[in-house]
């Protein structure tokens, strides 16, 4: 069905100094959508710019173009004059453009029918950016966009919060001619989410970002599905601070589209749990994955649980049972057993575990329950203790760990991840059959090439993280994981990124 703007509702963003690029960019972009933002005022001067008009006017693409010429007041680069900037406009309608993006601070000054005289034969939106914050006079903001008489009006506005996010989105619910987004990386997840709250565009770079948070118009396409996101899509997600390493959203968004599960996954940065608690029904979360920090803390605001996830103390599955009752789960738990009970007889065997966060307790009750005698190290051992208590486990202090030995010793913090790397243990603690990495990416972290060249054998995140996954897949679904499609989407991705710091290493 056709919107607005076309079939596509993913719109790609053309900007470049150049003509050369932005005409490199345009192809590029209609591999991936027949919508294309084509941003006039990053073309450094008038000789690139009338360039790359000429040669559109030549091309003809066969696509909904949209020239925006963004002044400098609008939050763009174009110096010149108003009329200046309505005839460069005019240029791009006679060159094909079907639209006209024109910020408020320019149209306001401009009668409506002179605008539309001066433009047509092409659509005009009036557009409103802050990038400083999200106004709270939604009303008067509106009002005035509409005001313009233009035939769509955009807002786009910089995210201070989840709440924010999911207020922007909700300015389209019920409109067809308006396009919201939510800017900034908290206003991540809406910008794909605002397609299903009925926007009339999302937009996503073709090469180089133009606002805030925007996602390659690759990953809209290919990992979020964006342009076949419909209000009846369910949506789950990943909370988390930070949230940008994470590969659930690669993990269940192909088990979604395996199983032609009409769902999308999106990562949620939340800082504050409440801000995210409070923006679940108004975007319609079904469910989502809690990581760290939030594992112990998310318990205090479910309304049940698991018996398994109240004894550890710690939840990393959430599903919504409607009218706001959330249900928790952990899943943790399988991971950390399947990971090891391969590789390892557990009962009897002597495993530590470095950390006492929302992972360790998993692994913690997990193995006490396998019949493993588990020890605990942490840097705060304030909470190795009240762990051990509760799990039925022993404290090491870590000054001790160069003359312990273990029959496996197993990362629970986020030491390693990427892209700081690192490791949270030296060589002469690593005394032991098997090291084991909670830390998934990179898959060979730090710690697992220090006991490798010790000739430990090592267990890579992955496997706890995929073993994981899949138990979640099936709570939330009531379907058996796809998993040799996780299991590959995964490994691609994380094999790519060896051999991209492979060559990195290689360089002189």
């Amino acid at each position: 069905m056709k919107g607005l703007f076309g079939k596509d509702r993913v719109c790609g963003v053309v900007a470049a100094e150049t003509a050369r690029e932005m005409k490199s960019q345009v192809r590029r972009g209609l591999r991936r959508t027949h919508t294309l933002e084509l941003r006039l005022d990053y073309l450094r001067d008038t000789k690139e710019r009338t360039a790359f008009l000429r040669w559109l006017d030549r091309e003809r693409p066969r696509a909904v173009l949209i020239a925006t010429l963004r002044s400098h007041q609008g939050g763009g680069f174009f110096r010149g004059s108003r009329d200046e900037q309505i005839e460069i406009l005019r240029q791009a309608v006679s060159a094909g453009c079907r639209w006209c993006d024109l910020e408020i601070e320019t149209a306001k000054n401009i009668l409506p029918r002179e605008l539309r005289h001066a433009l047509s034969p092409a659509r005009v939106m009036i557009s409103h950016h802050d990038f400083h914050k999200t106004p709270r006079n939604f009303v008067g903001v509106a009002r005035a966009l509409f005001k313009a008489q233009g035939q769509a009006i955009k807002f786009a506005a910089q995210c201070d919060s989840i709440a924010d996010s999911a207020r922007i989105c909700e300015m389209a619910r019920g409109r067809r001619n308006v396009v919201a987004i939510p800017m900034g990386e908290l206003g991540l997840a809406g910008r794909i989410l605002s397609l299903r709250a009925g926007s009339a565009l999302a937009y996503a770079a073709v090469s180089q970002a133009t606002a805030p948070g925007q996602l390659p118009l690759d990953a809209m396409q290919d990992l979020y599905r964006a342009g076949k996101i419909t209000r009846r899509t369910r949506v789950y997600g990943v909370i988390g601070d930070p949230i940008g390493h994470s590969l659930s959203p690669l993990m269940h968004n192909t088990a979604f589209t395996a199983h032609k599960f009409d769902a999308v996954f999106v990562p949620f940065l939340v800082r504050d749990l409440r801000d995210f608690l409070r923006s679940i029904e108004p975007f319609g979360v079904a469910g989502f994955a809690v990581t760290i920090p939030h594992k112990e803390q998310i318990l205090r605001h479910l309304d049940d649980c698991d018996p398994l996830a109240a004894r550890i103390g710690a939840a990393n599955t959430v599903v919504n049972r409607g009218h706001g009752r959330l249900y928790g789960y952990n899943t943790d738990y399988v991971g950390v057993l399947r990971s090891l009970e391969s590789r390892l007889r557990l009962a009897g065997s002597r495993v530590l575990l470095f950390g006492a966060g929302g992972a360790a307790r998993a692994a913690a009750f997990a193995l006490v329950q396998a019949g493993s005698i588990v020890c605990l190290t942490s840097r705060r051992p304030e909470r190795a203790r009240g762990l051990a208590k509760a799990a039925g486990a022993q404290v090491v202090v870590r000054a001790k760990l160069k003359r312990e030995y273990f029959d496996a010793i197993v990362n629970c913090t986020p030491v390693g991840m990427h892209p700081r790397g690192g490791s949270p243990l030296g060589s002469e603690e690593l005394n032991c059959r098997i090291v084991m990495d909670m830390v998934y990416r990179p898959r060979e972290t730090e710690l697992l090439r220090i006991a490798k060249k010790k000739g430990i054998d090592t267990i890579s995140g992955v496997e706890m993280f995929l073993a994981q996954g899949f138990a979640q897949y099936e709570i939330w679904t009531g379907e058996r994981a796809p998993e040799q499609a996780m299991r590959r989407a995964i490994t691609a991705v994380l094999s790519r990124e060896e051999k991209s710091r492979r060559k990195g290493r290689g360089k002189v």
